[in-house]
């Protein structure tokens, strides 16, 4: 079950979370609809390239990366958004396109959107494309120590 390292991680570190159980959902808005969740709560990853290092960008579901903002944000020459094919191997214990946002768990650099500080929670996919995890942004950021940047745009 690809929740269960998520889950283990937080319990270890006394973090208070709820999950939310929904009908099979893939895009975020599909995700923030089906379980009733407003866009700009739902935190989403988007994987991408920074200087040829995969990284994880976390930001509302409503919104969309501005690369050239992200670039500024990580003090990198260069950020593209990376493919399917180049990240789905880096998160085995996961349903593709449904890893938590916590790259702190798979060895790689986190880069949250200030937009998300906006709301006392998140919500995020745990690992499958049924099930949520609510916690606080201040849990999150304590966890993950994302750096955070102004790089997200409405879509």
């Amino acid at each position: 079950m690809p929740v269960r390292k998520l889950k283990e991680f937080l319990d270890q570190n006394g973090v208070k979370y709820v999950s939310v159980s929904h009908s099979p959902a893939f895009t975020a808005q599909e995700i923030a609809a089906s379980a009733h969740i407003p866009g700009k709560e739902l935190a989403k990853t988007v994987m991408v390239i920074i200087d040829g290092k995969m990284a994880m960008a976390v930001l509302p579901a409503s919104y969309n990366v501005d690369l050239s903002a992200l670039k500024a944000t990580a003090g990198s020459d260069e950020v593209t958004l990376a493919s399917e094919e180049e990240f789905k191997n880096l998160f085995p214990d996961c349903e593709p396109g449904a890893m938590p946002p916590f790259g702190n768990l798979y060895d790689m650099p986190v880069y949250a959107a200030e937009s998300l500080a906006e709301d006392d929670q998140i919500v995020f996919n745990a690992g499958s494309h049924t099930e949520l995890v609510r916690l606080s942004f201040a849990d999150y950021v304590r966890l993950v120590q994302p750096k955070i940047g102004q790089f997200s745009v409405h879509a």
